[in-house]
């Protein structure tokens, strides 16, 4: 007979070899302080960016003052705009300084105080500071400060309202090469990238939008733009459409028309509200000139 080899049995692991090593004191408290520090990062960014965190009277100045960081100005600004139209007395100590913040560097501050200054038509000061504002070099301060004239009852701003209502077209300002661009039909902010060009020996520029909407045409990745050609059409937002409509709804001129009737129903992107405030807008302007 042939005897059969027995399979070996495997030796049973022992308590010290079965235990799996776990993580020690200091290493529970290194992972348990990493998890909370990332869920404390995007929290303590969101507190410090949002602009609906309540800023007591010392904060608001002293945000109105923070040259450097833009942010702060902004918040402070929001929240006394809404300190005004809820006709809270003591938002009339900020008022000098919303005056003078229209001369401010960063055009972001400077669209907010005209809109800002446009909550209380009954400041002489403001009225003077907004009419100087229409010739800011940004199209966002030069419109928002038209709407707020409207306030005032001054329709001085009627044709930067009007630009309010026409696309942003982007032109080179020399020759390059499209090295990188965004789609057609993409939202876009005001200041967002569109597209990145070459020009000469390895210079690149960055394409951004002057307004808030969405691309209606851009040059695409490896054409060539000739000095002053266009590189890119922006369709403004439909909160800016709606804002201009509204004022020409009180101020418009039937030389307006022209502008306001694609709204009613040419631009597919336009949003119900937009084109039934266009309807009005016309109709309100017929009415008040009688035809």
């Amino acid at each position: 007979m042939i005897a059969l080899s027995a399979s070996p049995i495997p030796a049973q692991p022992t308590t010290a070899q079965a235990r799996k090593p776990g993580m020690s004191r200091a290493q529970k408290l290194l992972f348990f302080l990493t998890a909370w520090l990332i869920c404390l990062m995007p929290f303590l960014f969101w507190w410090n960016t949002w602009f609906g965190r309540k800023l007591s009277d010392q904060q608001l100045t002293e945000y109105l003052h923070d040259t450097k960081k833009p942010r702060h100005i902004q918040q402070a600004l929001v929240q006394v705009g809404e300190r005004i139209t809820r006709h809270d007395a003591a938002a009339k100590q900020w008022y000098p300084q919303l005056v003078q913040l229209a001369a401010d560097p960063v055009e972001e501050v400077r669209n907010t105080d005209a809109w800002v200054m446009g909550q209380d038509p009954s400041v002489a000061g403001f009225h003077e500071t907004l009419l100087k504002l229409l010739a800011d070099p940004s199209p966002m301060v030069r419109g928002n400060a038209a709407l707020s004239l409207v306030r005032f009852g001054d329709a001085s701003g009627r044709p930067q309202i009007l630009a309010l209502l026409q696309p942003a077209q982007i032109v080179s300002p020399e020759s390059g090469r499209i090295v990188d661009s965004d789609r057609p039909g993409t939202p876009v902010h005001q200041g967002g990238l569109i597209a990145k060009m070459a020009y000469g020996r390895e210079q690149t520029a960055e394409i951004r939008s002057p307004i808030p909407g969405r691309i209606r045409s851009v040059a695409g990745t490896g054409a060539n733009i000739a000095a002053g050609a266009e590189i890119a059409v922006i369709d403004p937002a439909n909160e800016q459409v709606w804002e201009a409509l509204r004022a020409l709804y009180l101020i418009g001129q039937p030389d307006d028309l022209p502008a306001i009737r694609p709204y009613e129903r040419d631009f597919p992107d336009v949003s119900n509200d937009v084109r039934r405030q266009a309807q009005e807008t016309e109709q309100a302007i017929r009415k008040r000139s009688g035809s």
